[in-house]
Order: C-alpha cells, then structure tokens, then sequence
C-alpha cells in the first residue's frame, strides 16, 4: 500500500517495504504453542526451552541474512502514515494472543495435559516453558511501551494490560515521565554507563525505577494536595491488573504455578531491562552553565536498521527518534545519521552483554570513538572511572 499526501499541490508517495512483515510480530506469543509442537514432534525436553533458541539465536541469525534498512518515510507523508489505523491493530493484536498464551502455559504448569502432552510436566520442561512465556512477557512490555506513549487513553490501558504477565505495571509511569526527562544522565536508573556491566545493571535499574515511579506519583497527587494512597494512583491501579491476572491463574490451576510465574516474570523484566542497558550505554547529554543537562538529540541513544529486529520490536531500534518524537508512531520512526549504530540487533547485544569482557570489547571504543577519545564526554561508571580514565589518558 502506498502512503500518498499532497502538499502546496505537489502529490507524494511513499510506500513501505515492510509493512506487511510487522505482522510478523504476533508470532512472538505464540512461542508456546511452537513448544507444545516440537515437544510432540521430537518428545524431548529440550523442545521445552524453544523460547530463549528463539529469541537468542534464530532472532540474531535472522538480523545477519536479512541486513538492514535505512529507508525513512519523507517527512510529508509521516502524518498519513501514522493515521494509517492498520499499523494499530498489528499491535492491539499482540496483547489478546500474549494473554491467551499465558492462560495456556499456567494450564500446563498446573499439571494439565494436551494431545502430544500426555503426563503432566516435569520440573525441567515447566522450567523451560516459564522461561518462553518470559521471553513473550518481555516483547510484550515493549508492545506496552509503544502503547504507553500515545495520547489515546484506551491505548495507555492496553500497555497494563500488556504489563499486567510481569507484574511491571509501574515501566510505562517511569519510562515515560522519568526515563524521558533523564534519558542519558548519570541520575538516569535506565541508562547504561561505560563500564558498568549489565549484571551490575540490573538491581541498580529495576529498584531505580521501582524508586522512581513512585516518587513520581507521589509529586503528582501533592501538586494536586491529595493523598497518593488512592486506587488513582497509576501504579496502583496498573498493579490491580496483575493481581486479578494471577490471582485467577492460581484460582484456575493451582498455587503450585506461582513459582514458574514469578520465573517467567523475572526473564521478562531482565530480558527489557537488558534492552534498556544497551540503547543508551555510555552515552551522555552535557550539563550546561544554566545547570541544566543539554536537550536529548539522536546522538544520545545507540540506533541499529536490523530488519529482523526491527519487525519484532516495532522499530524500537530507531531510538534516536522515538526520544526526539516519543508519541510517534512506530512505523513512521526514521533513522538519523548523527546517531551511533550497534554492530548488530538488540537481541544479539543482549547475548555480548553476558560476558562483560566481550560487551566492553566491541562497545567501549565505540563509545570512545563517538566522543572523539574524550573520556570527560561520557556516562561513566563511578567504579571504573579512575581505571578508564588511565587508560585513556595513554
């Protein structure tokens, strides 16, 4: 389909070259279901552990052959483009499938059978599958995130619903009204610095956030002179999802399913909070005379054009322009050629991240590279400061 405007009486056309591959999207939650096949296929339990294979291997792979795409839509159709309703229903439909996936995965979990599935799970296979149905509660917190940017309130429901499988109801309070103002700050809890790894990354995010998230919503009902202990509270009532979500899960199949629950809560969070490591890693807005830090520009965040996981994320890779523009809508985001680019997708920085011997090797002279050698530019970690400042001073 080709997007068309007219302006001062000139007719444009653009059209995009991937606008039926981000279907391909809602593939990701049905990753359980793939399980249950190749269990009945192969019967071995290694078929239970499909969803991290998936998102760590044939996810990468697919970044290799299918290369990239800097194509972006001409500034006078982006408007056209994003009224285009057909780009909206190709992620309110994830959210119906994740939570269909997720009611079938506790069934299993609660020791339910199925054709090809004919005793109930041991520990090791109800392992793997709480992983995969993380691996989905992960893709869908970004499905939440490109939702909780827009001005339809009924958009802003459906990201806690989204939210509502990891229990991280609180993201879409700090990544819009925290992350976006501190982006690319030392006080930022989400924003990668140099030479912090991402296992040192984790707990400082995930309770800066937590942290965050309240304090934010303890400001807006004092502004208003309220009390914040009221269901209007949006980490309340984003929690409340959650509640009703598992609460009926365990009603449905059994407490025993709480603990694979939890599992895959926490390989969702870790597998966004990953992502959130490396699109800002080192980088750094600079503090102005006015004490003020400097506007968010594209070379503040790491951009990659992997098609592969491009489709799957909702061009999350532009995230140069999503900051610039954060209600944009994902499929007019443009690429810009100020910003660093990743040597390859999310999905295979997550899996350098894991040796941080590794990640330092490929990313840091990048960062370095992108400040001209000049240390003083970057976020760096107050742990290997001293160290990096030696070695760059050489």
């Amino acid at each position: 389909m080709t997007i068309q405007a007219t302006v001062d009486g000139v007719d444009i056309q653009w059209r995009d070259s991937k606008r039926y591959l981000w279907l391909m999207g809602a593939i990701i939650p049905l990753i359980p279901m793939a399980m249950w096949g190749l269990y009945a296929w192969t019967g071995s339990t290694v078929s239970w552990y499909f969803g991290p294979f998936f998102v760590f291997v044939l996810i990468p792979i697919a970044d290799a052959i299918a290369g990239i795409d800097r194509d972006n839509p001409p500034d006078e159709v982006i408007d056209a483009l994003e009224e285009d309703r057909y780009y909206r229903w190709v992620t309110y439909a994830f959210i119906p499938v994740q939570i269909a996936g997720l009611i079938w995965g506790a069934y299993l979990l609660g020791g339910g059978t199925l054709p090809g599935i004919d005793d109930p799970l041991t520990v090791a296979q109800k392992i793997g599958l709480a992983l995969g149905l993380g691996m989905v509660a992960g893709i869908g917190i970004n499905t939440a995130h490109e939702l909780g940017h827009k001005k339809e309130e009924y958009e802003r429901w459906f990201a806690r619903v989204a939210l509502a499988q990891t229990f991280y109801g609180h993201f879409f309070i700090e990544h819009n009204r925290g992350h976006h103002v501190r982006v690319a700050t030392p006080e930022d809890p989400a924003s990668g610095r140099l030479g912090e790894t991402v296992w040192e990354f984790m707990p400082r995010t995930v309770w800066g956030s937590l942290k965050s998230a309240w304090e934010l919503e303890k400001k807006r009902f004092a502004r208003q002179k309220k009390s914040h202990w009221s269901i209007k509270n949006d980490l309340f009532n984003a929690w409340m999802f959650s509640v009703v979500l598992w609460g009926g899960l365990t009603v449905a199949f059994g407490p025993e399913i709480l603990p694979y629950l939890a599992l895959q809560a926490i390989a969702g969070i870790w597998l966004l909070e990953s992502v959130n490591y490396l699109e800002h890693y080192g980088m750094k807005r600079q503090l102005l005379e006015s004490g003020r830090y400097e506007r968010v520009n594209p070379s503040h965040s790491w951009n990659s054009n992997n098609i592969g996981t491009n489709v799957l994320l909702y061009h999350l890779q532009r995230h140069s322009d999503h900051h610039a523009n954060p209600t944009r809508r994902y499929q007019a985001l443009r690429d810009f050629k100020e910003a660093p680019v990743l040597p390859t997708g999310y999905a295979g920085m997550i899996v350098l991240s894991w040796v941080p011997q590794i990640w330092r090797s490929v990313m840091d002279k990048r960062v370095m590279r992108h400040y001209d050698g000049d240390l003083s530019l970057a976020n760096v970690h107050p742990r290997t400061a001293a160290k990096y400042a030696r070695k760059y001073a050489a």
